[in-house]
C-alpha cells in the first residue's frame, strides 16, 4: 500500500479523504476531432484529501501544471456577462478603498485575457498582467494590456521587482486554488506588494461547497478548496494577514479576501467580518475531520439521481441536450459516466469550445443555436452557477415545452 502523500502547504501526511472521483480527464482538455479518434484523452486520479493539520483540502498533484495551462487553454473569461460586470464593480470598489490614481499600480496574476485589467486601464491606472497560458495573455496583449507570459512565484516576483516595479493593488481571483507550489507563490504575492499594498484573493468558498455539494468545482488544475481558516494558515507563513472578508456568490459561493503585510496591520485594520465567517466555519464543522468524511456519501446520491434522471429520459424517448461546457460540468459528466448515448451534445456561447469535444464523455461542444433548431425536450445546466444568465438567454426553449434540468446540489426540473 502506497504511503499518504503529504500536505504542499503544511507538509503533513495527508491520510484523510474528503471524495474520491476517480479516474478523470482534465476538465478543460477538450479535444479535437482528430484527438478524439486517436483516442488522446488521458485520464488521472482525481482524489481531494484533507490535511489535519492545516485543514487545507487539496488534490493529489498527478498533473504537471504545464500540462494543464498550455497554449491551448480552453478557458477564456470574456464570455459570461454575468463576470464580467462582477469584474467591472470589483474595479471600481477596489480602487475607491484602495484609493488608486494613475500614479498607481495594479497587478493581476493569472489575469486570463485581461477582461478585468481593462476596467482599471479605462480609468487611467497602470497595470500588468501576469499569464501563464499563451493563446489566453495574446488577447490581452492585443486589448493594450501589458501582460508577462508567466508562472507566476517568487522567481517571477524578484524579475518584477527588478523592473522597479510594486503594486499598490495585486488581484488573485481564482488563481490561489491552482498552484502547486502554494508558499512559493504566496510568497511572491507578499514580494510585489508596496509597503501598504492590498492584495485581494478571490477563492471558493469550501463552507458552501460542503453545503451545496458542489463537488463538481473539483478538478486537477484547482489543487485546493480554502475555508477561511485554512486560508489564514497559508498566507501567515507568508507575512501576510487578512483584515477583511466578502461573502460572494459567484462559482457557487466564494470568500473575497483582503490582504496585507503583517506589518501593515495599523493601516488596514481587521474588520468584524473575519472573525463572523471563522465562525461560521468553526459552527459548520469545518474544524471537524467527521465533517469532510461526511461528503462522499452526499455526492453518490447527486450521481445516482442524474443517472436515474438520464434513463428515465431515455425511457420516454425525451432527447437531452446541455449547456454550458464548463470544466465543473466535465467533471460532473464523468463521475456519472454519462456519454453522447445519454447526452446528445453540449452547446457554450465561446467560440474558442465550439467544434471540439468534451473530455472524457466525448460530446460535441455547439453554438447555442443548435438548441433552437433541434429542439430537445430536456436542457441540463451543466454551468449552474450561471442558472439565472442561463435561462434568460434560452427563454424560448419554453416556447416547445423543453424543461430545464440543475443537477446540483439536488436534481431540479424546471419549465
Amino acid at each position: 500500500m502506497s504511503s499518504a502523500p503529504d500536505c504542499r502547504s503544511c507538509g503533513a501526511p495527508l491520510r484523510h479523504t474528503f471524495v474520491d472521483l476517480g479516474e478523470q480527464p482534465l476538465s478543460n482538455g477538450f479535444l479535437t476531432r482528430e484527438q478524439l479518434e486517436a483516442g488522446d484523452d488521458p485520464r488521472y486520479p482525481l482524489h481531494a484529501r484533507v490535511c489535519e493539520q492545516c485543514l487545507l483540502v487539496q488534490v493529489d498533484e498527478v498533473v504537471p501544471a504545464n500540462a494543464i495551462f498550455s497554449d491551448t487553454y480552453a478557458y477564456f473569461s470574456s464570455y459570461s456577462q454575468s463576470w464580467l460586470d462582477h469584474a467591472a464593480r470589483y474595479a471600481e470598489t477596489s480602487s475607491e478603498r484602495v484609493g488608486l490614481d494613475p500614479s498607481s499600480l495594479v497587478i493581476e496574476v493569472a489575469s486570463n485575457d485581461g477582461y478585468l485589467l481593462r476596467n482599471f486601464v479605462a480609468a487611467g491606472i497602470p497595470v500588468l498582467g501576469v499569464e501563464p497560458s499563451a493563446n489566453v495573455a495574446g488577447v490581452a496583449v492585443a486589448a493594450g494590456i501589458p501582460t508577462d507570459v508567466e508562472f507566476f512565484g517568487t522567481e517571477h516576483a524578484r524579475t518584477i521587482r527588478g523592473r522597479r516595479l510594486a503594486a499598490d493593488l495585486v488581484v488573485a481571483n481564482n488563481v490561489f486554488a491552482h498552484i502547486p507550489a502554494l508558499n512559493d507563490f504566496t510568497s511572491g504575492l507578499a514580494a510585489v506588494l508596496k509597503p501598504e499594498g492590498v492584495l485581494t484573493i478571490e477563492v471558493q468558498h469550501l463552507l458552501r461547497l460542503i453545503e451545496h455539494v458542489e463537488f463538481d468545482t473539483i478538478y486537477h488544475e484547482h489543487y485546493y478548496y480554502y475555508s477561511l481558516l485554512a486560508a489564514r494558515t497559508v498566507l501567515g507563513r507568508a507575512g501576510l494577514r487578512i483584515f477583511d472578508v466578502e461573502e460572494l456568490s459567484t462559482h457557487g459561493g466564494s470568500l473575497r479576501m483582503w490582504v496585507s503585510l503583517d506589518e501593515a496591520a495599523e493601516a488596514w485594520p481587521q474588520t468584524e467580518a473575519v472573525e463572523r465567517v471563522l465562525e461560521s466555519e468553526r459552527a459548520a464543522g469545518l474544524g471537524s475531520l467527521e465533517t469532510y468524511a461526511a461528503f462522499a456519501p452526499r455526492v453518490a446520491r447527486v450521481l445516482d439521481e442524474l443517472r436515474s434522471f438520464l434513463r428515465e429520459a431515455q425511457a420516454e424517448g425525451a432527447r437531452v441536450a446541455a449547456y454550458g461546457a464548463a470544466a465543473k460540468g466535465n467533471t460532473l459528466l464523468n463521475s456519472a459516466g454519462v456519454g453522447p448515448d445519454d447526452i446528445s451534445y453540449v452547446v457554450d456561447r465561446s467560440p474558442h469550445k465550439q467544434g471540439l469535444f468534451t473530455p472524457g464523455s466525448h460530446l460535441p461542444v455547439l453554438d447555442p443555436e443548435q438548441v433552437c433548431d433541434d429542439r430537445p425536450e430536456y436542457l441540463l445546466l451543466l454551468a449552474w452557477n450561471l442558472r439565472n444568465e442561463i435561462t434568460q438567454q434560452m427563454a424560448y426553449v419554453r416556447d416547445w415545452g423543453c424543461r430545464f434540468v440543475v443537477p446540483v446540489p439536488r436534481l431540479e426540473v424546471f419549465p
